[in-house]
C-alpha cells in the first residue's frame, strides 16, 4: 500500500518516496548519457586508406579537397632547427681555478728546487724524483735539463713559466680550447728566451692548462626554449587533385599526417581520450548543474517542463558545438552560445543562464583542437553579454539591440586576441573573424527569436513577447469584448492597472498579470447583458430569472472565457487567470436571494450551486488579480466620495477573501498584502476623487428650448437600481432613490 502526499509517496514499510528527487535523478543520468555519447563521437568520414608507418603504399593517393593545415612535424623539425641554432653559453673564466693552478707550478718548482740542491743524490735518483710528479709529464731529455739547468737561468726559467701560466688562466678556455691554448704557449715566452729554457717552460707549464669555463645548462636551455617559442607554426597547402602518396612508397611520417589532415587515415582509437575522458567531465559537470539547481533554483527541479526543457536546450547546442568547433577555427567565433543563454534567461531562469554558459563554454574548449583557453573566454563573454542585454520587458526590440550589443562584445574580444596574435594575419583572417563575430550576434538573436516563439507555444510557457503581442487592443477577444461588453472591457482596463501597480510593488510579474485582467472576463462575451456594467440604467434581466439560474448564468463565465481561450489558444498563464480569479467564491446576492425564497417554500439549498469552480489562486499573480477584480466592482458599485471611504472597501474586501481562505495557496506575505492595499487606494483615489457639481442652467423667461418648449423644471429621477450580483451583500445594498433633480456633474 502507498500513500500519496503530494510529490512524496509512503510505501508499506514506513520509507518516503520522494518522486520529484527520482524523476529528476534519472533525468539527469539521461541527460549525462547522451551528453557523454555526444561529446566522445567521432562522426565517419570516408576513409580510403588505413596504412601505418613505413608501409608500402598499395596505390596513388591523390587530395580530394583542398586543404591547409598546421603541422606538427614540420612545426617540430622547425623549432629543432632554431633549438640546434643556438650556440652554448659558456660561463665566465673561474678566477680560482687560475689561481690553483699557478699555486700547484710554485708548488713544483719547490719540489724541483729541493731536487736539484740535493748533493748526495746522483743524476739518475733526482730524474726518478722529478719523474714521480703526478701533475708533469717530462721528458727524460727536459728532466736532465731541468737538474743541470744553472741556477740563475733555472730563476729565469721560473719567472717566466709563472708568468706565462698566470696570462694563460686569465683567458676562456674551454674543454675543447685546451689543446689549442698549449699548442699557443711558445709563441708566449719572451723571444729572448734561450730555447732550452723556452722548453723547459712549455713542458712544464703545459701540463697546468685546464679548462676555465663550462657550459652554462640552463642557460642555454632557457634560450632555446624561448627561440622554439618563437617558432610560428608552420603551414602546409596541400591543392585539389595533388598527389599525396605514390604507389609502392614507403609512408613517412610527414604522409601519415597528411593522411590525417584531408580525413583519409583512420585515426587510432584511444579509450582513455575518446571515451573515458568526455564521459567524466559530462558526469562531472552535470553534478554540479545539478548541485547548482539544487541549492539555488529548486523550482526548476519539480517543474518539469522548464528541467527537460532546460536538458534539450543544453542537447541542442552540444550537437550544435560538436559539429561547428572541433572543424574549423574561425568557425569558432560564429558559435551562437548567446542564444542558449538568452532562451534559459527568458524561459526558465536568468541567474541560471549565466551558469549554464560557463559550463558549455567549458565543453566547447574541450572539443577545440587549439587555443581552447581562447574559446572558452570568448564563449563566456559572449554568452554573458546576451544575458545582461535583456530587460525585464524583453521583447523583439530586446532580442534585436541584445544581438547588437553580443556583437559589438564579439568584436572588442577579437581584438583583444589579435593585438598578440601572429596567426591572425592582416587583414584577411581578422576580417573573416570579425565577420564570424558579428554573425554570432545575427544568429544568436535570430535562434533566440524563433525558439522563444516556437518552444512557447510548443510547451506552453509564456514569454514577454506573447504577452505583449496578447496586450495589443486589436487582438481579436478584446476586439470582441469591447464591441458586445463595452463595460467589462472598461472594468478590465482599470483591474489591469490596479493589478500592474500591485504586482510591481511586491516584485511580481506585472506584465503576466496586466494581461491576464484583460483576458479576465472574456467569458462575459457570450451573454454580456446579464452583467450589471454591461446593462442599461434601470434594466436588469435577473429579476424575472430564478436565483439559481441567474447564479450560472454567473458563474458560466469563467468556464465560457476557458472555452474562448482554448479556442484563441491563450497560453495556460492567462487561462489560469481567467479560471483562479474568483476561485471558489460564493455569489452570496443569489445566494441569500435563493435561501429567502427557500425558506418561504419550506425547501433546501444546496450551496455548492452558487460556487465558482476555481481552483482558489495559486500564484501571486492570480492572488493580485482576484484582489483587483472584487476591489474594482465594488468601489465602481459604491461610489465612494473620500479616500477614507475607499480605503474601508479595499481593506473590508481584501480581509474577506482572507478570512474565505481565498489566498490561502498562493504565495502573498502579509507585507505583500499591505502593498497591495496600498497600491489599490493610491490608484482608486485618482479615479474616484470628488467631482464638483455644477448648478443647473437657468433659462431666461419665455426662451425656447431644442424641442420647441419653453423651459421647466428637469423631472424628477426615481429609479431605483437593483444591486450588483457580483458584490457582497453587505456592500451591494442599492443606493437611496433620487428624489431631488437631476443634475450637471462633470468629472475631472
Amino acid at each position: 500500500m502507498v500513500q500519496k502526499n503530494g510529490s512524496q509517496r509512503v510505501n508499506r514499510f514506513g520509507f518516503i518516496i520522494n518522486i520529484a528527487f527520482w524523476r529528476s535523478l534519472l533525468l539527469g543520468l539521461l541527460f549525462a548519457t547522451l551528453g557523454a555519447l555526444i561529446l566522445s563521437y567521432q562522426a565517419p568520414t570516408n576513409y580510403i586508406v588505413n596504412l601505418q608507418l613505413n608501409d608500402v603504399a598499395p596505390s596513388d593517393i591523390i587530395a580530394p579537397d583542398p586543404i591547409s593545415y598546421a603541422s606538427a612535424i614540420e612545426t617540430k623539425q622547425e623549432q629543432e632547427r632554431v633549438k640546434n641554432a643556438i650556440d652554448i653559453f659558456y660561463t665566465p673564466p673561474d678566477p680560482k681555478i687560475a689561481r690553483a693552478q699557478v699555486a700547484r707550478l710554485r708548488q713544483i718548482f719547490d719540489y724541483l728546487d729541493t731536487v736539484r740542491a740535493d748533493e748526495y743524490s746522483l743524476l739518475p735518483q733526482k730524474a726518478a724524483w722529478v719523474r714521480a710528479i703526478p701533475d708533469l709529464s717530462l721528458s727524460d731529455i727536459l728532466i736532465d735539463q731541468v737538474l743541470i739547468t744553472p741556477d740563475q737561468q733555472w730563476d729565469a726559467t721560473k719567472q717566466e713559466a709563472l708568468a706565462i701560466l698566470d696570462q694563460v688562466m686569465r683567458t676562456e678556455i674551454r674543454e675543447s680550447q685546451v689543446n689549442s691554448t698549449r699548442r699557443q704557449l711558445p709563441n708566449r715566452v719572451a723571444l729572448d728566451t734561450p730555447e732550452q729554457q723556452t722548453a723547459i717552460i712549455v713542458g712544464i707549464t703545459e701540463d697546468l692548462i685546464r679548462p676555465n669555463t663550462f657550459p652554462d645548462l640552463a642557460r642555454t636551455t632557457e634560450e632555446q626554449r624561448l627561440a622554439t617559442e618563437k617558432v610560428p607554426p608552420v603551414t602546409i597547402q596541400i591543392a585539389k587533385n595533388e598527389l599525396i602518396v605514390s604507389a609502392g612508397q614507403l609512408i613517412q611520417p610527414i604522409d601519415l599526417e597528411k593522411l590525417a589532415a584531408l580525413g583519409l587515415q583512420q585515426p587510432p582509437y584511444n579509450w582513455l581520450s575518446d571515451l573515458l575522458a568526455p564521459t567524466l567531465l559530462i558526469f562531472l559537470t552535470t553534478s554540479l548543474i545539478a548541485a547548482y539547481l539544487r541549492q539555488y533554483a529548486p523550482h526548476i527541479i519539480t517543474d518539469i517542463k522548464r528541467f527537460v526543457l532546460l536538458g534539450v536546450l543544453l542537447l541542442v547546442f552540444l550537437v550544435a558545438a560538436k559539429l561547428i568547433i572541433p572543424h574549423e577555427a574561425i568557425g569558432v567565433y560564429s558559435y551562437p552560445i548567446a542564444a542558449l543563454t538568452m532562451l534559459i534567461a527568458v524561459l526558465i531562469d536568468v541567474q541560471l543562464a549565466f551558469f549554464i554558459t560557463a559550463i558549455l563554454a567549458i565543453w566547447a574548449g574541450y572539443m577545440a583542437t587549439e587555443n581552447w583557453l581562447r574559446v572558452v573566454l570568448y564563449l563566456i563573454l559572449s554568452g554573458w553579454t546576451g544575458a545582461l542585454a535583456l530587460n525585464k520587458e524583453r521583447s523583439v526590440s530586446t532580442l534585436i539591440w541584445a544581438g547588437l550589443y553580443v556583437i559589438s562584445v564579439n568584436i572588442f574580444v577579437i581584438f583583444i586576441f589579435a593585438l598578440n596574435d601572429t596567426k591572425l594575419d592582416m587583414p584577411i583572417n581578422l576580417q573573416a573573424v570579425i565577420t564570424a563575430g558579428a554573425l554570432n550576434g545575427v544568429f544568436s538573436a535570430g535562434t533566440a527569436l524563433i525558439g522563444l516563439i516556437s518552444i512557447g507555444q510548443m510547451l506552453d510557457i509564456t514569454t514577454t513577447m506573447q504577452l505583449a503581442d496578447l496586450a495589443r487592443p486589436t487582438h481579436p477577444l478584446l476586439r470582441q469584448l469591447l464591441l458586445n461588453a463595452p463595460g467589462t472591457y472598461h472594468h478590465s482596463l482599470m483591474v489591469s492597472n490596479l493589478a500592474e501597480q500591485a504586482a510591481e510593488r511586491i516584485g511580481a510579474d506585472a506584465l503576466l498579470v496586466r494581461v491576464m485582467a484583460y483576458y479576465h472576463d472574456i467569458g462575459k462575451i457570450q451573454r454580456p447583458y446579464f452583467f450589471v456594467e454591461n446593462q442599461p440604467q434601470g434594466v436588469n434581466v435577473h429579476e424575472k430569472l430564478d436565483p439559481k439560474v441567474s447564479a450560472q448564468i454567473i458563474i458560466s463565465h469563467v468556464t465560457d472565457g476557458l472555452d474562448l481561450a482554448k479556442k484563441h489558444r491563450l497560453p495556460s498563464a492567462i487561462r489560469a487567470g481567467i479560471s483562479q480569479h474568483h476561485g471558489t467564491t460564493l455569489v452570496k446576492f443569489f445566494y441569500y436571494q435563493a435561501v429567502k425564497e427557500a425558506n418561504e417554500k419550506g425547501t433546501q439549498v444546496n450551496e455548492d450551486n452558487f460556487h465558482y469552480p476555481g481552483p482558489r489562486p495559486q500564484s501571486k499573480e492570480n492572488g493580485i488579480l482576484m484582489l483587483a477584480d472584487v476591489t474594482e466592482s465594488v468601489v465602481r458599485a459604491l461610489k465612494p466620495t473620500s479616500v477614507d471611504e475607499i480605503y474601508e472597501i479595499v481593506q473590508k474586501m481584501i480581509a474577506e477573501k482572507l478570512e474565505t481562505g481565498q489566498l490561502n495557496q498562493c504565495d502573498l506575505t502579509i507585507a505583500d498584502i499591505h502593498k497591495i492595499r496600498e497600491a489599490f487606494v493610491d490608484i482608486l483615489q485618482g479615479v474616484h476623487h470628488p467631482r464638483i457639481k455644477y448648478p443647473d442652467p437657468v433659462k431666461p423667461t419665455g426662451s425656447v428650448d431644442d424641442k420647441g418648449e419653453q423651459g421647466a423644471a428637469p423631472l424628477p429621477v426615481n429609479n431605483p437600481k437593483k444591486p450588483s450580483p457580483n458584490a457582497p451583500p453587505s456592500l451591494a445594498a442599492p443606493p437611496p432613490p433620487i428624489s431631488q433633480p437631476a443634475k450637471l456633474i462633470r468629472r475631472e
